[in-house]
């Protein structure tokens, strides 16, 4: 109250200054003014029009300063810094605290005087002031004639009345803005409301030409509102885009992602329409006049729907944005394009999102669900990122399921997809191979239980990432354990394995013995005369001689003869073969291509134990001392010493190629089958899943052939090693000749018996001694050159396939080399 009246006082002492100014004509020596003068003066004082952006004090202060040095005024410039300084400098009690504003008051007037020079405000006040009529009408009749002109020196002029004249300058500036205009803002309103709901107004209409929303060419509005007009239909413009894309999709060949994105968009809408329903409710009232005072939600105007469309504008924006970007785009692939727009830090923005992609990703997570659950694959649109094949049982684990990368959102990491992938594959294979419908009717019980809150018995959300992960992990281990206990035990996977090891890569030593032995003879015979029905009986008999015998026997009703093609020159040896017969579900470890490269094996092995089996039964032959012989003790001296030169060649040769074939057997069966063997079983019994396990086999199978010289890198030692078995099989027909003649004697003690029965004997036994010493000699003779010249085919091939040994980047085919030639004799001759 005490500083209420202290400022009464000054008011009325700075009016008392202003009436007695002896430069005034209406000087008053009256010491207390007329209140109605102190009214008007407080009214004034009391005022607070004032610009949006007001520059601070050392600005306002530099600003008159300049304009009074430009003016040529350079004194006045002088005193006002001066003056400034001290005013400035005054803090504390009796200070003046608004000095910003006593600044820009001043400036102000100044500019007034100086724009307007015709137009003095006189301060002075006579002692009977003039009527409020006349004062008002006549001020009145000046603001409307600069309003007109555009001009009014930053000031707004407010009339000394007993009412609130600020009212009237509101009036006329309504008037101004209603001149400039053909429609009334509440009309425009509406008209924008109509056009954020896709409906044409009456004065804004859709232009295709534009593709856009604009004003009729024949309404005039004000340069303001035509540029908000523009903006807020902006909104109408994306509503009707999104809306389209909504109703473009709500066929029935559409995917159920693109539904549930179409679902989310129109919840979207739903409440989008929720407030444009609000706010046409509000623009029913009459928009107010600036001064009369309405409550904030009376009324409804351009600049208040601006605000009201801030927030239905940015997500708007980004459904029109997605609607772009996932036109042509359906399932996973849809899934991670809106995935990726949600990485914003707005949280408003990041809620919108997350409420889109829950509804989005929903049809997708279930997908996954029942596809690890249940190995069900319901996709009728090819939305789901695992697709499936028509193919035949075999082939189901390889080539039925395989994953589409261009339906893999980007949340579901590769490595995730094929767990996903192979836990849905191992239920598919255990319901179709192995015929166990198990797993998958316990996925169902688990599934028609809603009373558990395990990720398996309801349903997944986008963001749930490390709930998918701990789904998929349960999943996957109780599936292949399951399915990897049905391989090992039910389907007996390990004991098929050891049966082709021993069989097909002939490791049953006792079996391959016999079987060589009765199979020999038939086998010598040309390849188109040898019945495969005979041959059967040959293996059956083989195996009950063998050790064989007490074997499972589904495993021996499996060990199949198999005839391979053959030409008019083949024998039996060149196309035989045994074949093991492998069922579902093994036959997806075993495959074709699996047991082709078996029978390459076999084949390799099998040339092996024919070269072995005729080098032994040459032994046999070489074996008997010639000397004790009969025919041996009639020849003459000359003949039985060259008969035994040529033996020692023979058996010389013989002992180096004993030990090649020897060699070649024991590197093959022990530092290549066995290791790879044993390492396998480590593999095997370490598998956690069918794909490990074939994993595990083909890197087994893979050693295996290129150890053994059989694959593609080991092609020329391969060959050279077939010339070489050639070569030995000649020689073993030389040998047979050569040794003939311990025969003769136990043949011509037949044929003697047979003579007394009229039947014809041998003609060496008819010639005389000089006939068989010279036929012997020219036996012998080219006996002795087929001997050297296999011997030096021999030595030769033998020599060019040792040099190849240190070349190949194998280490285990340096102890092939160090069998062969432990004593570096075929290097030193080399």
């Amino acid at each position: 109250m005490e500083a209420d009246r202290r400022v009464g006082d000054l008011v009325r002492e700075l009016i008392y200054h202003f009436q007695n100014n002896p430069s005034s004509q209406h000087s008053n020596t009256n010491p207390n003014p007329n209140s109605e003068d102190v009214k008007y003066a407080i009214r004034i004082l009391s005022s607070r029009m004032m610009p949006l952006i007001l520059a601070d004090e050392a600005a306002i202060a530099n600003s008159i300063k300049s304009r009074l040095a430009k003016q040529d005024k350079l004194s006045d410039a002088l005193t006002f810094t001066d003056l400034y300084s001290r005013f400035a400098s005054k803090t504390g009690p009796g200070s003046v605290k608004n000095k910003r504003s006593v600044l820009y008051l001043l400036k102000v007037i100044s500019e007034d005087r100086i724009s307007n020079p015709t137009f003095q405000i006189d301060l002075t006040f006579s002692e009977q002031p003039p009527s409020i009529a006349s004062e008002t009408s006549e001020l009145r009749s000046y603001s409307s004639q600069r309003l007109k002109n555009g001009k009014n020196g930053g000031i707004i002029t407010i009339l000394k009345s007993t009412n609130n004249i600020q009212n009237t300058a509101f009036r006329d500036f309504a008037m101004l803005l209603n001149e400039e205009s053909d429609v009334s803002e509440e009309d425009l309103v509406t008209d924008v409301l109509s056009v954020c709901q896709g409906i044409d107004g009456k004065y804004v209409k859709f232009d295709d030409s534009v593709d856009g929303y604009v004003l009729l060419d024949s309404i005039k509005v004000s340069k303001a509102n035509k540029l908000m007009i523009c903006k807020l239909c902006e909104l109408g413009w994306l509503f009707r885009k999104v809306n389209r894309y909504v109703s473009d999709n709500t066929c029935e060949n559409v995917g159920t992602v693109v539904k549930a994105f179409c679902v989310a968009l129109e919840d979207e809408v739903l409440e989008y329409h929720k407030l444009l329903t609000v706010l046409k409710s509000q623009s029913m009232s009459p928009i107010p006049l600036v001064s009369e005072y309405v409550s904030s939600k009376g009324y409804l105007s351009l600049r208040r729907l601006a605000v009201w469309f801030v927030e239905p504008m940015v997500k708007m924006r980004r459904m029109a944005v997605l609607v772009d970007s996932c036109g042509n785009l359906k399932g996973g692939a849809m899934a991670g394009a809106i995935h990726l727009h949600a990485q914003h830090g707005d949280p408003l923005f990041h809620g919108f999102m997350k409420r889109l992609l829950l509804r989005v990703c929903s049809p997708l997570f279930e997908m996954v669900r029942r596809w690890v659950m249940e190995g069900d694959l319901q996709d009728l649109y090819s939305e789901f990122f695992v697709s499936e094949q028509s193919v035949k049982p075999e082939c189901l684990w390889r080539e039925g399921y395989q994953i589409r990368y261009l339906m893999l959102p980007c949340f579901i990491s590769k490595s995730l997809a094929n767990r996903i992938l192979r836990t849905g594959k191992s239920i598919n294979f255990l319901k179709v191979c192995c015929e166990d419908h198990s797993l998958a009717d316990l996925a169902t019980d688990l599934a028609t239980d809603t009373t558990s809150t395990n990720p398996a018995k309801r349903g997944l959300g986008h963001g749930e990432t490390n709930a998918l992960e701990s789904l998929v992990t349960d999943a996957e281990k109780r599936i292949d354990k399951h399915l990897m206990y049905a391989i090992f035990n039910r389907y007996k996977f390990k004991d098929h394995c050891l049966a082709i090891k021993r069989f097909i890569l002939l490791g049953q030593g006792d079996f391959v013995q016999y079987l060589m032995e009765i199979m020999g003879p038939v086998l010598s015979e040309p390849a188109k005369t040898i019945s495969l029905i005979q041959l059967s009986g040959l293996l059956e008999k083989a195996i009950l001689s063998s050790s064989a015998q007490y074997d499972d026997r589904d495993i021996l009703d499996r060990l199949k003869v198999k005839m391979m093609p053959h030409g008019v020159k083949d024998k039996g040896w060149d196309v035989f073969c045994l074949h093991y017969d492998i069922r579902v579900p093994l036959n997806t470890v075993f495959t074709e291509s699996v047991m082709s490269n078996y029978l390459r094996i076999f084949s390799f092995l099998w040339k092996i134990r024919r070269v072995e089996h005729a080098v032994l039964g040459a032994w046999k032959t070489m074996k008997p001392n010639l000397s004790s012989s009969h025919f041996f003790t009639k020849l003459p001296k000359a003949v039985r010493l060259q008969i035994l030169l040529t033996s020692r060649k023979c058996q010389l040769l013989w002992y180096e190629m004993n030990n090649f074939v020897t060699s070649l057997q024991a590197y093959v069966m022990f530092e290549v089958l066995e290791v790879t063997w044993s390492k396998f079983c480590n593999e095997m019994e370490a598998a956690k899943d069918l794909d490990d396990l074939i994993a595990a086999h083909d890197k087994y199978l893979g050693k295996v052939v290129e150890k053994s010289l059989v694959g593609e890198n080991s092609e020329t030692l391969y060959k050279t090693i077939l010339m070489l078995f050639d070569v030995i099989l000649r020689f073993t027909s030389v040998a047979d000749r050569l040794y003939e003649f311990r025969t003769r004697d136990t043949t011509s003690k037949t044929k003697k018996t047979s003579k007394s029965k009229g039947m014809e004997t041998d003609p060496w036994l008819n010639e005389g001694r000089k006939a068989v010493t010279q036929r012997a000699g020219e036996f012998l003779s080219i006996l002795g050159q087929d001997l050297d010249a296999v011997s030096k085919e021999y030595a030769s091939i033998l020599k060019g396939f040792i040099s190849q040994l240190p070349t190949q980047q194998r280490v285990d085919l340096k102890f092939l080399m160090f069998r062969l030639d432990f004593t570096e004799f075929y290097s030193l001759t080399t």
